[in-house]
């Protein structure tokens, strides 16, 4: 059975964040808002959790294209290789946003990521994400969870997504109804941008 909590994003209640954080530190599963899609999230750092989202996923972990959801740009150079001017200024015109940029690895990303050439980078616009990643001191592996509908495509309502993912996870944050758009994903890492998917994040910002 998972924890359900509510967090309201205006104001994260530290306790609340807390104890959200202690579930990621011993190895558990959560379910949390965005300024997109809820997504299911761990983390980086814990191998054992990893495994458990790439096998709900049904994908082998090395091959996984989860994103990076950082609390800021400053935990860039630790998972990805130095960029130019031009891309920087990108990312901090879109960031924090619905966007995720993927952009070349570095040679220090965790273990099961090493041969990863890419990686995801993602600084959603929600604070109640930014805080549970600023907590934990590290970012958070995430990836998006779908809906068996294929009309739908996104779980919207923190409600049904607990019940569909009770035995699943070990904690569901009810942040308020969530988007039922992605984030728009650009490939950054090579010369010129490329537009992987088109979502919520406007395509203006170049």
């Amino acid at each position: 059975m998972a924890e359900f909590i509510r967090i309201y994003e205006e104001n994260p209640n530290p306790k609340e964040i807390d104890r959200v954080v202690a579930v990621l530190k011993r190895g558990g599963l959560i379910i949390y808002p965005t300024d997109t899609v809820y997504g299911l999230g761990c983390d980086i750092n814990n191998l054992r959790a990893l495994e458990r989202v790439a096998q709900i996923r049904g994908v082998k972990l090395e091959k996984a294209n989860f994103s990076f959801v950082c609390h800021d740009l400053s935990h860039l150079s630790d998972y990805v290789k130095q960029i130019d001017t031009a891309t920087f200024k990108i990312l901090k015109r879109a960031l924090p946003g619905p966007y995720t940029f993927i952009l070349p690895g570095s040679n220090s990303l965790p273990n099961p990521f090493k041969k990863k050439k890419t990686v995801g980078i993602r600084i959603p616009a929600n604070n109640i994400a930014l805080e549970i990643v600023k907590k934990l001191g590290n970012p958070i592996i995430s990836t998006s969870i779908h809906d068996d509908d294929a009309v739908i495509e996104y779980t919207t309502d923190p409600e049904l997504i607990l019940e569909k993912w009770d035995n699943l996870v070990d904690l569901v944050i009810d942040g308020g109804y969530g988007d039922n758009y992605a984030s728009t994903v650009i490939d950054l890492s090579e010369d010129e941008p490329v537009v992987i998917r088109e979502g919520k994040g406007s395509l203006e910002i170049f």
